[in-house]
């Protein structure tokens, strides 16, 4: 369990601030996570890598010469938000492209993908690569889905000393791809990770049990056996490596680079001993391993486990992977640095929205929308333990600290906008990007997008009513599920966010007033996530879990419905009571 932390919505940044003090001879912090604080060569690919904080020494204690640029960093085991990625990859460019490099998960695909549209939109060559070498989360055929677990390090390695080496951007990106296809892992778990505060683990796994093929966000295995012995986990572990070797490949005469990663409890001491039979194995196959890695690479935070890496290497491959570095958490040969000046240090760093001006009547409508972000905070800190231990039932249970995270940057940016004279739209699209900055993940993303449809419709220049809230809703619902690609049924947030605003919009247009209006879309709302019980789901990391979902709500819907009945009740007028989820489903 994790036993040193203030307030555990605050653990990330924190952390961020405190790896940074005590790192800054390699990094330097920007709006987002961290860069190099020393010079890289002008004209030079970027690698900018990222995903939930948690991990580490991924992702920040990869960022040095040799190796990442830059690091963009989320919440616990939540995806960092597109603006985080873009401000990380705008302070790390050298002007020869951006390469972004991130675990294959559904919060960090959308997030990267996005930041990388706008800075192709600026006209800087951008490109990404999606790791996928858990062979337990998807089956050959469909490589494409599987996670990205310890194998980032090899892909992030060579791709870095690739552009280190002033490969242009097309080649490193097909070095990064090789290696990607070349890469193969397989991971065990005998107990899950507990977040800060939390008085639970993600997942358990009964005494004597080990979960076999877990995710490194906490998800449950895809089987559990009894505990082996070090040798036969060993066996285990390589036999199941063995059964998938890269294509056009065979075992003899192959040189390796295995990795048997540490996962955040299992002592370096116990991983030498399952090395010493790893290797006899690989040995005994026909395989030389070549320069092995042992001890904590790619963490899950507090969880007791281990996976095993193979990198099967052609003579390129095996030049980059040796090729000098030198970050926090990951140093060979000599490297040589210099120190960026004092001006370039503070390059990227956060700065002040400027407010736009608008009419008083819009301005008068943002303590309204403060008050209703205000409420939504307070149903979600009374309610953010349930909505994590839902969460856990089949995904990895950060949707509460997400969510409580979210809308307090939220409200805090609302509060400031409304002080600085903002109108309506502003506060919205202010509080809507604190959201998806601080909360990450794909909620972060998804109620991002839904506070800025909802300001862009309002705007700054009129009073908002009952008929730009209902547009600004459907355009809410048409962006999530063209982002999201989740429909009605698939066990999602859109399950709630669909017939809501179906049913806000046909009452407005019956001449109902917003509060009347909004009531009887919340009563259809918490219907609704009530309803998604019955479901499978088909989207997000619950669904290779699917059937451990079923008599559960999604976490998502549930806290939408609680969100929809606390702003209803703040137009009503009635903000006396709390909502919990058990009064929604």
């Amino acid at each position: 369990m994790t036993r040193l932390y203030n307030e555990p919505s605050a653990f990330a940044d924190e952390m961020i601030e405190g790896f940074v003090a005590s790192h800054s001879r390699w990094v330097r912090r920007v709006s987002g996570g961290v860069a190099r604080s020393t010079r890289s060569t002008p004209g030079s690919v970027a690698l900018v890598i990222g995903g939930g904080s948690g991990h580490y020494p991924a992702f920040a204690g990869l960022v040095g010469q040799g190796l990442a640029h830059g690091a963009a960093m989320g919440n616990l085991f939540a995806s960092p938000s597109a603006q985080q990625v873009y401000n990380v990859a705008k302070a790390a460019d050298n002007g020869g492209g951006v390469l972004l490099g991130y675990g294959n998960y559904a919060g960090d695909v959308l997030h990267f993908t996005q930041a990388q549209d706008k800075l192709r939109a600026e006209g800087i060559d951008c490109r990404s690569i999606a790791v996928t070498d858990d062979i337990s989360s998807a089956p050959l055929a469909e490589k494409h889905k599987r996670r990205g677990i310890a194998g980032d390090l090899t892909v992030f390695k060579v791709a870095a000393a690739a552009a280190e080496a002033g490969y242009p951007m097309d080649t490193v990106m097909e070095i990064a791809e090789r290696a990607n296809e070349r890469t193969r892992s397989f991971g065990v778990a005998f107990t899950g990770c507990t977040l800060p505060g939390a008085d639970h683990p993600l997942f358990s796994v009964p005494q004597g049990r080990m979960a076999v093929g877990m995710g490194i966000h906490g998800e449950p295995g895809i089987g559990e056996t009894d505990i082996p012995t070090a040798d036969e986990l060993a066996e285990l572990l390589v036999k199941d490596l063995l059964a998938e070797i890269p294509d056009g490949l065979s075992t003899h005469g192959a040189r390796v680079v295995p990795i048997l990663n540490g996962l955040g409890s299992v002592k370096y001491e116990e991983l030498f001993v399952v090395y010493r039979r790893v290797a006899k194995l690989l040995a005994e196959a026909g395989i030389e391993a070549v320069d092995p890695q042992v001890g904590e690479l790619v963490t899950s935070f507090d969880m007791a486990g281990t996976s095993l890496t193979l990198f099967w290497l052609d003579s390129e491959l095996e030049k980059l992977w040796l090729a000098p570095a030198d970050a926090p958490a990951f140093r060979r040969g000599a490297v040589s640095t210099e120190a960026l000046d004092a001006e370039q240090l503070t390059m990227g760093a956060e700065q002040q929205s400027v407010i736009p001006d608008a009419s008083e009547e819009s301005k008068t409508a943002a303590p309204t929308i403060l008050a209703a972000l205000n409420a939504a905070k307070a149903v979600v800190d009374a309610n953010v333990e349930e909505l994590g231990r839902i969460d856990a039932i089949a995904g990895d249970g950060d949707h509460g600290i997400g969510m409580e995270r979210g809308i307090h940057a939220a409200a805090a940016a609302a509060a400031d906008a409304a002080e600085r004279g903002a109108g309506a739209g502003t506060a919205l699209n202010l509080a809507a990007d604190a959201w998806a900055d601080k909360a990450g993940g794909t909620s972060g993303a998804l109620w991002g997008m839904a506070l800025r449809a909802v300001g862009q419709s309002v705007g700054d220049r009129e009073r908002p009513n009952a008929a730009a809230v209902a547009a600004g809703v459907a355009e809410a619902k048409r962006s999530i599920m063209d982002f999201g690609k989740a429909k009605v049924g698939d066990k999602t947030l859109v399950d709630v966010l669909a017939p809501f605003s179906e049913t806000l919009t046909a009452a407005v247009q019956g001449g109902a007033s917003l509060r009347e209006a909004w009531g009887a879309a919340t009563t259809i709302a918490e219907q609704a996530a009530e309803a998604t019980a019955n479901l499978l789901p088909l989207m997000g990391r619950a669904r290779p879990h699917a059937e451990k979902s079923l008599g559960t709500p999604d976490a998502g819907a549930v806290s939408m419905a609680l969100i929809v009945r606390a702003i209803h009740n703040t137009l009503a007028g009635n903000t006396a009571g709390k909502i919990s989820v058990k009064e929604t489903a």
